[in-house]
């Protein structure tokens, strides 16, 4: 019992028992292209630096792994092809294993092992995956699947789940599409199919968010009309094409490499950052009077209230009437700071609130508790923004402008939650720097 409770602990925190099993197939393919190519009288070098070397190629190709979402538990339906993930992962971390070439000045193995290791390493950890999947599905048994919607396909579907009865058993079929939490629950099913191609439309946001919650995977048929829309990854399940839908968070390897972007991002940009910050203070207490900085109460992720931290732009009793949203003419912004408020220079402050990890550099927007209220009962979906943390700036901002509804910024929102990457945050802060200096807000 302390021995699963150990293991119930560990995997909470991200562990996986494909680390150690990479680690040691990783490890044992570097030695034996080694061994293959040279015996066992290694040349120029002594043993241990070949192994010192070895450690840190396998420990480079780990976290490389981890990052690129390989420890992540995927959905059982429709499961992505694994090889070229694989070999994708391996290939950046031979590139990052290179950086030790550079900054070390020595390689971590024979440059012409590092092929070998590659092609080796590629198909067995891709065997290792596929083992892993194997056992798991035997250890569980089926997939649980509810079929969802009222369309006449559903008795082709019959058929083909028929011919895949060893890896898929429907345990009810929901004409209505309200009921799939309930039925969810109380079948214990791991997935839902939509059959109805306009389905999507009518459980988002609900019982959409629901299902997601509750770790269901959710997957909607298409057809020849969404692919020309521009849909990307389609999945095949029991020989039919299904969509992945879901409005959930980042994979915690996702939150983990987003909040190290931010880190890098503010450490290497203290230079500028610091004495700009120190400047606009000093401006704000000469023009302004006493009081530099404004806090104020703003809802983050998961629906938290948090301090949110800016420099005054606004007279002292700007509120004295009550809060409302504010605008592109605002009278009761403090003349000689327009400029700072057009530039969004008041909002770097909030560098610390991301430093708190209550912010990230990218990510929807903040709102006051009293806006946000009213946004989620008149926008559908508005809540869902709330599943990462808000940003210093979003995609809304660099797409949208200052008065744009907000239902259109919750669609960039949304686009930018179920896309992110490295690349998507990255081209955001550089089109904010464009959009500040152009003034287009």
């Amino acid at each position: 019992m302390k021995v699963s409770r150990i293991l119930d602990w560990l995997w909470s925190r991200g562990f996986r028992f494909l680390f150690v099993l990479d680690a040691v197939v990783l490890l044992g393919i570097m030695l034996g292209v080694n061994i293959v190519r040279f015996g066992f009288s290694w040349p120029t070098y002594p043993v241990r630096y070949y192994l010192l070397g070895f450690v840190l190629a396998t420990a480079t190709h780990l976290v490389v792994n981890y990052f690129s979402g390989l420890y992540e538990r995927e959905s059982r339906l429709g499961t992505r092809p694994i090889l070229p993930r694989v070999a994708m992962s391996l290939a950046l971390g031979v590139a990052f294993g290179g950086l030790f070439t550079v900054f070390m000045r020595r390689y971590l193995m024979p440059r012409w092992n590092i092929l070998a290791v590659f092609v080796l390493g590629s198909l067995s950890l891709a065997a290792t995956r596929h083992l892993s999947r194997y056992l798991a599905d035997r250890r569980r048994g089926p997939s649980r699947v509810i079929l969802g919607g009222e369309s006449e396909e559903l008795e082709l579907a019959r058929s083909y789940f028929g011919r895949a009865r060893e890896k898929v058993r429907v345990v009810a079929e929901v004409p209505d599409l309200a009921d799939l939490p309930r039925v969810a629950a109380e079948t214990r099913a791991d997935d839902v199919l939509l059959f109805d191609l306009d389905a999507y439309s009518r459980i988002f946001p609900e019982p959409l968010g629901s299902l997601d919650d509750a770790g269901v995977g959710v997957h909607q048929r298409v057809s020849a009309r969404e692919a020309l829309l521009g849909l990307k990854s389609v999945r095949q399940i029991a020989g039919m094409p299904f969509a992945r839908v879901s409005t959930n968070t980042l994979a915690s390897h996702q939150l983990r490499l987003k909040r190290l972007l931010d880190l890098g991002v503010i450490v290497l940009g203290a230079p500028v950052w610091i004495p700009v910050l120190v400047l606009l203070a000093v401006w704000v207490r000469l023009v302004a009077g006493p009081g530099i900085f404004y806090v104020q109460d703003r809802v983050g992720r998961h629906g938290e209230v948090f301090r949110i931290v800016k420099f005054r732009t606004m007279h002292h009793l700007a509120e004295s009437d009550g809060p409302r949203l504010s605008s592109s003419a605002d009278d009761r912004v403090v003349p000689a700071l327009g400029w700072m408020r057009a530039m969004r220079f008041d909002e770097l402050p909030q560098i610390l609130n991301i430093l708190r990890k209550e912010m990230s550099l990218v990510g929807p927007r903040p709102e006051r508790p009293d806006f946000s209220a009213g946004f989620e009962r008149t926008v559908e979906g508005y809540d869902r923004r709330h599943m990462i943390a808000p940003g210093l700036t979003g995609a809304a901002q660099v797409n949208g402008y200052y008065d744009t509804h907000a239902s259109h910024k919750l669609g960039y929102d949304l686009h930018y939650l179920v896309n992110w990457s490295i690349l998507l945050d990255l081209q955001i802060l550089v089109r904010t720097v464009w959009v500040v200096l152009a003034r287009r807000v």
